[in-house]
């Protein structure tokens, strides 16, 4: 089988480390460099579909839907959320590495069937914590996929996400009635009840990283 060989990279924003992109035929990965293992292969996408699939059924049949993306990754989030929400939807993504987007503009984007092609899809290059710090009662839906999860294991700035203060101003950019949704690598107890004590009903799912029920587990929470 052929080597997956780097084909760019892109600097974090803040001095935080670079992404490579690694591709091998028609499969891509992305990957943080001087660590192990991957961030995401396009291969493996089956919990980020998860991720907008279970949020987005939640709230599609709201007026005037607008739902917020936290991380562009791969595309596969924003492809699964076009294609759950009507056409009158708005998907706003956040994404902070410039390169991710531009790399979701070429190649890599085809994987996902190019989703920020989209007319409904509006991209903002920009901290997703921003994005919500001045959008009160701004999204029926908050889709989180940054980082590995609430334990934040790649940039500990993305503690301030999942944390209490973090959940509070997650709750101010909800409309009524609406859902956040968090992605992670592995089960995280000590998240569940984070959510719980800041008033949250809480629903834990156990999905698998590659459709139909294979690969590894990933959790993914809605909270509303």
């Amino acid at each position: 089988m052929a080597k997956l060989c780097e084909i760019d990279t892109a600097d974090i924003p803040g001095g935080r480390g670079q992404l490579r992109l690694l591709q091998r035929n028609d499969e891509f990965s992305i990957r943080i460099a001087g660590k192990p293992g991957e961030l995401m292969n396009t291969r493996l996408h089956g919990s980020e579909d998860a991720l907008a699939e279970l949020a987005c059924a939640r709230v599609r049949e709201h007026e005037n839907v607008r739902v917020l993306v936290g991380g562009l990754g791969m595309g596969f989030t924003l492809a699964a959320a076009l294609a759950t929400l009507g056409a009158e939807a708005e998907v706003v993504v956040a994404e902070l590495v410039p390169g991710v987007v531009e790399w979701n503009r070429g190649p890599l984007g085809a994987a996902a069937g190019y989703p920020i092609r989209d007319s409904r899809c509006h991209i903002l290059v920009e901290d997703v914590a921003d994005v919500m710090a001045r959008s009160e009662a701004g999204f029926d839906a908050i889709m989180l996929d940054v980082d590995n999860g609430p334990e934040g294991l790649t940039q500990r700035d993305n503690d301030r996400l999942y944390s209490a203060r973090g959940l509070e101003s997650i709750q101010r950019a909800l409309r009524p009635d609406g859902v956040l949704a968090v992605w992670s690598a592995g089960m995280d107890p000590g998240f569940s009840e984070r959510l719980k004590r800041a008033g949250l009903c809480v629903e834990e799912h156990m999905v698998r990283a590659h459709r139909p029920g294979k690969g590894a587990r990933h959790t993914i929470w809605l909270a509303w």
